[in-house]
């Protein structure tokens, strides 16, 4: 196979012939489009009503190019990654459905099914067409997360839900906006199915806005440019993605290699689990991810489609081989997804249902990190926590208010695993879900819910000469009654696996706690303290009900809904990450800090890295001092 020519080995000419403009040219529209994405979501996310747009940025911004030269995904947002994998094709499919030629200037089309477009209902899709001499020359897009779109649970977000039908409306490609005038039917559409319009309209608004700002930012270089460099610039940009995924490729030696990662159960029941597995078949600069040998699609909706599995094989390849590839539809040039149709990765309607999307292809980038970490050596990631154990929320208050609380309460943020540039980062969000995190006061102002706790958990990193993110213990007090839905995936088997000689992270578990007549001090952390809760998730020690990894599985929907009184504690702790190297090659003084900075208890300094540290980190950190001799008999006998 001839490979193409290098973009930087090209003559000037020659790049000006397949690109429409010299190379300076190209590169100030493309930064200039990088500018109209993200001045789109800056405003949007100003305006925003909605707090998971406000304080989550779930939503994304990206620039299409025409349908006659295969709906290029050229610019992307700075946003979340799960939107912008799968948003070149939900373009391209909503748009080649509708009929291209049905489009005017002015409209807004939409569409939010997963099997035409990726993610899950709430995710709406906006395109909006861009005219030049009279024709469609790009699209300018966005998909944001609407809080509610129907179905039988408040915000969504839940395993309980059996098939697309109790998910929530599916809006197939309609036109919400026709010459900039509002189509009353789609509003009225929405607008009767969900449970928050009024939070919902504003947005609505807003996005119409956002997109006509990028259609005159996008109408402003052709204008400048002309259109040929513009278009010329689509195509470069997508090149310079597919050549830079080439040379990252080019690094793993060819060869055959296999990974796995393990889901614990569905929401019907935990009497199955499901297992992502993954070979790669990696041959110059090309790969093949064959994901046959994946359990059958769920019984419930914890399923993704197989676009939701392609940006999943895209984020994995780029964070092991090279984070810097721009993400475009260039990114997956050579790369070939296989995948038999009906598994957890590429399930089908109505009954492979998609709501937890996130979680099925979060389990594809564990499988490549297990295949590849091995190959890669010193290059290797290690692995995160795993999942984001969503916490979904709803009731009503004393005085009549119905509430909802959505991705807030649980363990959605949680740590990374360590690579060789350092230690894991310790408060985040999966590798993919690159979201921000929503500030307490919100939280509180917006549900009968006190944030008591959020905090990093002692011992919970994996141990490494690079140390994994710890896990985040979070306790939320319920002043009223609620509903809750509570998903954690992963607590069986350790999600944050080790690289290069690092160990895993140990797993995490969700409780509830009653309410205690008179107490007002916070729950204490100690083993003890688990002894009086309602387990909800994680593997535990039967008799105190605390972590344990040789105890007893609790399923996380042995409950499908789980009611509490007011006056309730929620604690949920995630995964630890992944530690990287071997641990007895940790700088002592870099585990005297953790010990200092509670990261790691004097006990766990001894056990997991044999350094012998002496003092009282309570009550006198910074007496705190490595016993040199002891360390280095320790560390001799290991």
């Amino acid at each position: 196979m001839t490979e193409p020519a290098r973009l930087r080995e090209i003559s000037d000419d020659e790049f000006t012939a397949a690109y429409g403009s010299d190379r300076f040219t190209s590169a100030v529209i493309l930064n200039r489009l990088r500018y109209a994405v993200e001045h789109m979501s800056t405003g949007f996310m100003r305006e925003a009503f909605s707090p998971i747009i406000r304080d989550w940025y779930d939503f994304a911004c990206t620039i299409s190019g025409p349908p006659e030269r295969g709906y290029p995904m050229a610019v992307v947002s700075n946003s979340l990654v799960v939107f912008l994998g799968t948003l070149g094709d939900a373009v391209r499919n909503a748009v080649e459905e509708y009929g291209p030629e049905n489009l005017s200037p002015g409209d807004v089309l939409i569409c939010n099914d997963p099997y035409r477009g990726g993610t899950h209902v709430n995710d709406v899709c906006f395109i909006r067409p861009v005219f030049a001499g009279g024709k469609i020359v790009t699209f300018v897009n966005m998909r944001a997360h609407q809080l509610d779109m129907g179905g039988t649970v408040p915000g969504g977000f839940s395993a309980t839900k059996s098939n697309v039908y109790e998910n929530g409306l599916v809006i197939p490609p309609v036109l919400l906006w026709s010459r900039d005038q509002p189509v009353r039917s789609t509003f009225s559409l929405i607008f009767d199915n969900t449970r928050w319009g009024g939070m919902l309209l504003p947005d609505f608004k807003s996005i119409h806005q956002q997109l006509k700002l990028g259609e005159q930012l996008v109408l402003e270089n052709i204008e400048r440019y002309g259109l040929d460099a513009y278009l010329g610039t689509l195509t470069y940009a997508c090149d310079t993605s597919a050549e830079r995924m080439r040379d990252a490729i080019a690094l793993v030696p060819d060869g055959d290699y296999t990974g796995s990662a393990l889901i614990d159960a569905d929401g019907l029941d935990d009497t199955v689990d499901y297992t992502v597995r993954v070979t790669l078949r990696k041959r110059g600069q090309h790969i093949e991810v064959d994901l046959s040998g994946t359990s059958p699609q769920a019984r419930t909706c914890i399923n993704c489609g197989v676009l939701d599995a392609k940006t999943a094989v895209g984020v994995a390849l780029t964070m092991l081989l090279d984070p810097e590839v721009p993400f475009t539809s260039g990114t997956w040039r050579t790369i070939d997804l296989a995948t038999p149709p009906g598994t957890l990765v590429s399930s089908l309607p109505p009954d492979g249902g998609i709501m937890m999307f996130w979680e099925a292809s979060g389990a594809v980038v564990s499988a490549i990190f297990d295949a590849l970490n091995p190959v890669l050596g010193e290059k290797g990631v290690a692995g995160d926590y795993g999942s984001t154990n969503t916490h979904n929320a709803s009731g009503v208050t004393a005085g009549g208010t119905p509430w909802t609380s959505a991705t807030q309460c649980g363990g959605e943020h949680g740590p990374w695993g360590a690579t060789k540039e350092g230690d894991g980062d310790s408060y985040t969000v999966l590798f993919f879900l690159n979201n921000l995190d929503p500030a307490t006061e919100t939280i509180e102002h917006d549900a009968p819910v006190v944030m008591l706790r959020k905090e990093h958990a002692i011992d919970t990193g994996g141990a490494g000469e690079f140390r994994g993110g710890a896990a985040n213990l979070k306790d939320t007090l319920w002043l009223s009654a609620a509903n809750h839905y509570l998903s954690p995936f992963r607590t069986k088997v350790p999600s944050g696996v080790g690289a290069n000689g690092g160990k895993a992270g140990p797993n995490g578990a969700m409780w509830f706690f009653p309410p205690r007549e008179g107490a007002r001090e916070l729950l204490g952390t100690s083993a003890e303290v688990y002894a009086g809760s309602i387990p909800v998730a994680g593997v535990l020690d039967p008799d105190s009900k605390a972590p344990d990894p040789e105890g007893v599985y609790h399923y996380f929907a042995s409950r499908p809904v789980w009611r509490t009184e007011p006056g309730t504690v929620l604690r949920c702790l995630t995964n630890g990450g992944g530690g990287w190297g071997d641990p007895l090659a940790r700088d002592p003084q870099r585990v005297l800090a953790d010990v200092r900075n509670a990261y790691v208890s004097v006990e766990g300094a001894a056990r997991d890295y044999g350094v012998v540290v002496v003092g009282d980190p309570h009550h006198d950190p910074e007496g705190l001092r490595i016993d040199e001799q002891a360390t280095a008999e320790l560390r001799a006998r290991r």
